[in-house]
């Protein structure tokens, strides 16, 4: 669904990105993260031909996106009290006026010290504190969806063992699986599905391990050792994942739904665009619900009835948000764009379906030479 609003243009009628400007400098973290190639992408084959030119930071050294972007830096860890204090010096030196965060860990650290970087002149592509912290928390989304009369699964908060096994039975444990998750990670940390049968010799012989299922006994022995972690107990949804890459801007908004057909590790490497308009209709609801702005993302799961219901929000750049691209919309750019008060009215082109295949590969690095593969 694409939505539009009344706003005024920019002062000579014509974008501030236009193709013959100067490269625009952007920051963007998390270089290591599995997405950074597809977000270079879609920075650099941008609808207005702007010119970029990027700056990769990470915690880590060896990271691709080291040799991907046009200079690199490692930084401090985002919780760390330095963490600020090095992307303003990098911005200075570089003459970055922007940062896109790409990782989970930062978007609070960022989001809380917008007003230290606006005094030194970096925008920041990332919603107020208090949204992203919201977001953030798979239960405080699961909520706002029920308030808005939206499908969302049966959940329950559990912070000890008895809490645990408790809210288990009530979801039907162990006739039915359940799922349990922390209300805050990403990429499928913490996430497992518990069975009372996880495995058997059969799958034990012929299915690769993915760590996904485990059984209530093995678990409790897991996080007996401490200390116990707050936990959502939901119920299981046995149907097909979507991903949906989403824009809320001044002047309009747009979602484009994507079934992500082939999962490894939390990391999409098949999905297909379906234009359903509900999963549309949802996302920029509960986006605007939670107050979210920019280029943003939920993901949803099909119900034994095939009701699609929320299991999480990605207040940031999504892993592969740049299939967002092929099917006629780079979120990620409109960001951008309404990040420098510029912002776009309406989609270049309309909306189609795409899909989107992930692949192995990597980067040789020898005497100075890059060779990708």
């Amino acid at each position: 669904m694409v939505t539009n609003g009344k706003t005024r243009m920019a002062a000579n009628g014509e974008s501030k990105m236009a193709a013959n400007g100067p490269p625009l400098t952007l920051l963007v973290t998390g270089a290591g993260a599995p997405g950074i190639r597809g977000t270079l992408y879609a920075l650099r084959h941008n609808p207005d031909g702007r010119p970029v030119r990027i700056i990769g930071v990470d915690t880590q050294t060896k990271v691709v996106g080291a040799v991907q972007a046009d200079k690199f830096y490692t930084v401090p860890a985002p919780e760390t009290d330095e963490y600020i204090a090095a992307l303003v010096e990098i911005c200075r030196q570089e003459n970055v006026l922007a940062i896109l965060p790409q990782t989970t860990r930062e978007t609070v650290k960022l989001a809380a010290s917008l007003g230290q970087l606006e005094r030194s002149g970096i925008r920041a592509m990332v919603s107020e504190a208090s949204t992203i912290i919201s977001a953030n928390d798979k239960g405080s989304v699961i909520e706002v969806f029920r308030r808005l009369g939206l499908p969302a699964p049966v959940y329950r908060r559990a912070t000890t063992e008895n809490e645990l096994v408790t809210a288990a039975r009530e979801l039907g444990y162990p006739g039915a699986p359940v799922v349990v998750k922390p209300p805050v990670s990403n990429g499928m940390r913490g996430v497992r599905v518990i069975r009372p049968d996880a495995w058997d010799v059969r799958r034990f012989l012929t299915e690769k391990p993915q760590g996904l299922e485990i059984g209530m006994e093995e678990l409790i022995a897991i996080l007996r050792r401490g200390p116990w972690p707050e936990l959502l107990v939901m119920e299981y949804l046995p149907g097909c994942e979507y991903s949906v890459d989403a824009f809320i801007g001044s002047r309009f908004s747009v979602a484009v739904p994507r079934v992500r057909e082939s999962i490894r590790s939390g990391i999409t490497f098949h999905s297909r665009t379906e234009l359903r308009t509900d999963l549309m209709d949802y996302t920029l609801a509960a986006g605007r619900e939670l107050g979210l702005r920019y280029a943003f993302g939920f993901q949803f799961k099909l119900a034994h009835d095939d009701t699609p219901k929320v299991l999480e929000c990605n207040p940031r750049i999504q892993g592969t948000m740049v299939a967002s691209v092929f099917s006629g919309a780079n979120v990620i750019w409109f960001g951008v764009r309404e990040l420098f008060q510029d912002p776009v009215s309406n989609l270049p082109q309309p909306l189609r379906a795409s899909e989107f295949l992930r692949y192995w590969g990597g980067v040789g690095v020898e005497s100075g030479h890059r060779f990708e593969i």
